[in-house]
């Protein structure tokens, strides 16, 4: 199963949101949190964390990191572009009224 990432999750604050401070939220300091810095945390800077710069680390350069530019057998599957490139491409389509939605949303 592909899990799929938008942008309400990642802006919601409610339980297991990005914004959200308790436990499994992105701006949760414990562990499992985006902000929590021990193993397993987004700013833990040992193996499997957020801040790694080895293997498999969300700043490792090479195959498999969070910072890698070169071909992946495991594509990104985001059911969103980054909104930049989203809103250019409605802009160019004058797709106001989808832009207009986006907006009254937050976006």
């Amino acid at each position: 199963m592909i899990e799929l990432v938008t942008w309400p999750r990642d802006r919601y604050a409610g339980p297991g949101g990005g914004l959200y401070m308790g436990p499994g939220g992105g701006l949760y300091m414990g562990p499992g949190g985006g902000l929590y810095m021990g193993p397993g945390g987004g700013l833990y800077e040992g193996p499997g964390g957020g801040a790694y710069a080895g293997p498999g680390g969300g700043a490792y350069a090479g195959p498999g990191g969070g910072a890698y530019a070169g071909a992946c057998d495991n594509h990104y599957r985001s059911n969103w572009p980054p909104r930049e490139y989203l809103l250019k491409y409605l802009r160019r389509l004058n797709l106001t009224n989808i832009l207009r939605i986006l907006e009254q949303y937050g976006f």
